[in-house]
């Protein structure tokens, strides 16, 4: 595996304009389209398009950008570009929200999406940047791959922000990248790395135009693998992704999330399940438990857990139940309990301890386990 760290090329080759590239033209189809959604980007915006522009890409490519109602001067840097990526042969497709509020990020992508004529679709925000051979190499894969969402390992910035994040999204395998979908971190290959065809795109049904608040790329996720999508990583490091206070992230409720995971999780996994554990007899088992259907509520045979106290404890009894007697759900230590597994602790947290118990127990993930932590 590549080093997550490596950006890919000497800094004097990433600074090498490429040669100009065939221009799109009659029987001459774009090949990739690269979708940029801007609002308010100036601080970021030239090092984004001028990592386009880098592109070691030798076939067609357009940039297609839309730009939300921004109040800075993120439309002057956007045409300072054009000018530069059209001598350079990429066509580049500006649309915007003239109005003075912005519609949100699900609505500028998809904008930016259908402006764009590309084959393939290559999303970038407008705060990251992309390594010079991003587009070439999840092009490669993607071709080998029509229903997949393709992602690519990260390199943080700054580097010591959001560490066991960061180490997950590069290095989970082929396999956790459909098992882990469950977690609290949201989508196995994060959105600014997608890279897809715009058939299948089209197939799925663009973004959530709900606006602030809406996790749009966590949704389309879930519609992508419930419409039967694969999801693959190019394992190099082929974009810097930046973390920032005014990231549109952050405007998204932690209960926003919680809800629709549990949805997709009792979609996906419970509805086929009879009976199941729930590992973490702690705050956060608890809060699934409540969470669930009453039907699926119904399957829990036990709470497991390490700690002596709770297992001490032997029961927990759902308070807020209008059932009657109140359900008693037992609690025992993890050795004792009887799989299917949803784990609700979180990984990568505790110095290896709860991974190594896991790993006594010899179960399949994705069979004998989720994680939903």
């Amino acid at each position: 595996m590549a080093e997550a760290g490596r950006a890919g090329g000497s800094p004097a080759a990433a600074r090498r304009p490429v040669p100009p590239r065939p221009p799109a033209g009659p029987g001459r189809a774009v090949q990739v389209s690269v979708i940029v959604p801007v609002h308010n980007s100036e601080s970021w915006l030239d090092e984004c398009l001028k990592s386009v522009w880098e592109q070691d890409f030798k076939e067609t490519m357009e940039l297609s950008v839309f730009n939300d109602a921004s109040k800075d001067s993120s439309a002057e840097i956007i045409e300072k570009w054009k000018t530069k990526l059209e001598d350079a042969g990429v066509p580049v497709i500006i649309g915007s929200n003239e109005s003075s509020q912005p519609r949100g990020v699900g609505f500028a992508k998809n904008q930016a999406v259908i402006q764009s004529s590309g084959t393939y679709l290559c999303f970038l925000d407008s705060d990251d940047v992309m390594m010079p051979q991003r587009v070439r190499l999840q092009h490669e894969a993607a071709i080998q791959r029509p229903n997949s969402i393709i992602g690519c390992q990260v390199r943080r910035e700054p580097l010591e922000s959001t560490e066991r994040y960061t180490r997950w999204i590069n290095n989970l395998t082929e396999e956790q990248l459909l098992t882990q979908v469950f977690t609290s971190h949201g989508p196995t290959v994060i959105m600014p790395t997608w890279f897809c065809s715009r058939e299948w795109f089209f197939h799925v049904g663009k973004f959530d135009e709900g606006g602030k608040g809406v996790p749009e790329d966590l949704l389309f996720f879930y519609k992508h693998i419930q419409k039967g999508g694969e999801v693959f990583r190019v394992n190099h490091c082929l974009l810097l992704y930046r973390y920032h206070p005014q990231a549109a992230t952050h405007s998204i409720l932690e209960g926003t999330i919680w809800n629709h995971r549990v949805r997709f999780l009792e979609d996906r996994v419970l509805s086929s399940w009879t009976s199941f554990t729930i590992w973490n007899a702690g705050k956060q088992g608890k809060k699934l438990y409540r969470s669930l259907s009453p039907a699926n509520r119904k399957k829990v045979t036990a709470f497991c857990d390490v700690d002596e106290k709770k297992i001490t404890r032997g029961f927990y009894t759902y308070e807020e139940s209008e059932v009657r007697p109140k359900p008693k759900i037992p609690i025992c230590h993890f050795r004792d309990a009887t799989p299917p597994f949803i784990i609700c602790v979180k990984l990568d947290l505790t110095g290896g301890a709860f991974e190594t118990n896991l790993n006594t127990l010899n179960l399949k993930e994705g069979v004998d386990y989720y994680h939903f932590n």
